[in-house]
């Protein structure tokens, strides 16, 4: 049985990874998707892990070649998704999960109509901004435009089949397998 693709989008600092994580640890049979992406890793990141952190120029001759089944722009940055790894572990009959911006959802939703597509949104844009500015990640320049990105990307989500707001993380994550679960038994 071939798995099913589950899209998750979120604003940057609303805790998609950190809910990931918990879904992960309470969820089998489902394949974290790992991005390729030009920006330069985090403290704690691994290529390979939570990137395949590669230069511009590859990046670009790979989208030239059609090998992305998704790739944007982001906060001056290039991501995608690699189509021949997603396709591959869908037919091995795992479920993937692609965490990506809005952008790259419409555009896999496009390709993959059947795609399953889930939005974490803050339980308040002040709370989003309040994480964005504790997390300590970016300088000024790059958080004055992750909170500009953030504006943008909350008001795709009536574009999505499934809202989830992460007020609290462990909540956050009970829905998400919620959602996984209804499409593995066949109620949905």
């Amino acid at each position: 049985m071939r798995g099913r693709l589950y899209i998750l989008s979120g604003p940057a600092g609303v805790g998609k990874g950190t809910v990931l994580r918990r879904v992960f640890e309470k969820l089998d049979n489902i394949v974290y998707s790992v991005s390729c992406t030009t920006r330069a890793p985090r403290p704690g990141e691994r290529d390979g892990v939570n990137y395949i952190f590669m230069d511009e120029p590859s990046f670009k001759k790979m989208v030239g070649e059609g090998r992305f089944l998704e790739w944007a722009n982001v906060h001056g940055h290039f991501y995608g998704t690699r189509k021949d790894i997603v396709e591959e572990t869908l037919r091995q009959g795992k479920d993937v999960l692609l965490e990506i911006d809005v952008q790259g959802a419409s555009q896999v939703k496009g390709k993959m109509p059947e795609a399953v597509m889930i939005f974490i949104q803050p339980p308040s844009f002040e709370e989003l901004v309040r994480r964005l500015q504790k997390r300590g990640t970016e300088g000024p320049e790059e958080l004055k435009l992750r909170i500009s990105n953030a504006k943008t990307e909350m008001s795709h989500a009536d574009k999505y089949e499934y809202m989830i707001i992460n007020d609290k993380i462990e909540k956050a994550a009970d829905d998400f397998i919620k959602i996984v679960k209804k499409y593995r038994e066949g109620s949905i």
